[in-house]
């Protein structure tokens, strides 16, 4: 009995033109909710020796977001709150800047770590009310945003969830309760659209999980738990605490951007040293942090960003935010802050002068093209999949084809001169090769990533049967 690709008529493949890869918005953001605390303080950023509006400095230097973060009523400070949100955004919007709002979801820090429940919150039982207190808050707190006339462009409904949030204890232990996690960021996401149809501002919904490798494990739970209704993933990159190399951060955004048709992914926080000096504090966070081939030092600050966000890219990620690079307290003229921990991971040095590093953003990155796959005459009511091996992902290398019309339809992006390897299958259990097998001793179809849009077109001849 012949098989089914054998009676195919195959058409030549068709290269074409379409939308460029490059078109697409490439986000280049930094975290500046410290920006108006350093302010405050008497801090001064140069460039070349002059005073410059660290707003200004980043827009100037390639940034196009600006993200700030939000604690919830009980912080102590008097910054991370509302008021310093709108002052925030207004600097941000007078430098045209976008917007990115990162609710914590709790009275200081919450992270990969802890999730620590508000204090107002706490005693809060009944899972609905809780989740009725929380829609509320987002609700009105972006109100507020647009009634002051900064409503953001993105938000994050939590900070690093990697687990349960409005958690009652300091560290998460076992597993997440996902009928209760998912009911509250779902009512989360609620209010942040409803606030948004409300404003008649649509800010895209990011999630935000820390390190790569917890990225596809979280989402796969996420979503078998009903957690959809998102549009941006952020990964929290640091080699200190990581497992993955810059290959492994590649593989896991192309899964998942692969995964989740639809969903944009992006590196929303890493940070490198540029130096070794400092306190012990400093000493020790920057050591821990380093990659080998990039010394800490402002050149190998600025290799390391431009690397990253070239593994970005290239695996179909859309952009790359930094933490806190103008957070540099020892430079305050006035009352000190806390933490000196952290300048050796900024944008500047000791005197406050920018350092080479902030133009990762500026650099020529290498742009991956559009790839389609294209099976015409596809039957109605059949599902097609097609299988690569240029995902990234062993266990999971077969994706849902869209219908278009008669066609069934898979897009993607790959870099130029990326060999791969393809089949499509008309059948869940991909036994129904679509394709000839050519020389490929598996029955893959095989070719070479050309350095323009195209699209792999392949006719089934007449009606499947």
């Amino acid at each position: 009995m012949k098989s089914l690709s054998a009676t195919l008529l195959i058409g030549a493949i068709a290269l074409f033109m379409a939308q460029p890869a490059a078109s697409r918005e490439i986000y280049f953001g930094a975290d500046l909710s410290f920006a108006n605390q350093m302010d405050d303080c008497g801090v001064v950023y140069r460039e070349n020796g002059k005073p410059v509006d660290v707003y200004a400095l980043f827009k100037e230097h390639g940034a196009n977001v600006a993200r700030i973060r939000i604690w919830t009523d009980g912080n102590p400070t008097s910054y991370s709150n509302l008021a310093d949100v709108i002052r925030s955004f207004k600097r941000a919007k007078a430098q045209g800047l976008q917007t990115l709002l990162d609710f914590h979801y709790s009275d200081w820090w919450a992270d990969g770590g802890k999730q620590i429940i508000p204090k107002a919150w706490a005693k809060i039982k009944d899972r609905d009310a809780l989740a009725r207190v929380l829609y509320r808050y987002t609700f009105d707190t972006l109100t507020a945003l647009d009634k002051a006339g900064v409503m953001p462009d993105m938000v994050q409904p939590g900070n690093e969830i990697n687990h349960a949030i409005l958690d009652k204890a300091r560290w998460k232990t076992g597993a997440i309760d996902w009928k209760r996690n998912a009911l509250l960021l779902n009512a989360a996401i609620k209010a942040i659209r409803d606030a948004g149809r409300k404003a008649g501002r649509h800010p895209k919904i990011m999630i935000q999980i820390a390190q790569p490798e917890n990225n596809p494990p979280w989402y796969a739970a996420a979503t078998q738990a009903g957690v959809t209704d998102f549009d941006m993933i952020g990964i929290s990159y640091y080699p200190k605490w990581s497992t993955d190399s810059f290959r492994g951060l590649g593989r896991t955004i192309n899964l998942l951007r692969n995964r989740y048709p639809g969903k944009e992914v992006l590196v929303v926080e890493t940070a490198y040293p540029w130096t070794l000096g400092g306190n012990a504090a400093a000493r020790l966070l920057a050591k821990d942090n380093l990659m080998p081939g990039y010394p800490a030092t402002p050149q190998g600050q600025e290799d390391f960003l431009v690397d990253l966000s070239q593994t970005v890219i290239a695996n179909g990620g859309v952009g790359v935010f930094t933490w806190a690079p103008d957070w540099v307290p020892a430079l305050c003229r006035r009352a000190k802050t806390n933490a000196a921990d952290w300048p050796s991971m900024t944008f500047f040095d000791g005197q406050g002068e920018v350092l080479p590093g902030i133009d990762f953003m500026r650099h020529h990155y290498a742009l991956p093209v559009n790839v389609s796959f294209r099976l015409h005459g596809a039957k109605a009511g059949r599902s097609y999949k097609l299988w690569g091996d240029f995902f990234g992902d062993p266990d999971s290398t077969a994706f849902a084809m869209r219908r278009d019309g008669g066609d069934a339809v898979y897009t993607t992006t790959l870099m130029p001169g990326t060999f791969i390897r393809f089949q499509m299958f008309a059948d869940a259990a991909m036994q129904k090769a679509l394709l000839p097998a050519g020389k490929d001793p598996d029955g893959m179809v095989s070719e070479t990533i050309p350095d323009k849009d195209v699209v792999y077109a392949f006719d089934l001849g007449k009606p499947e049967p």
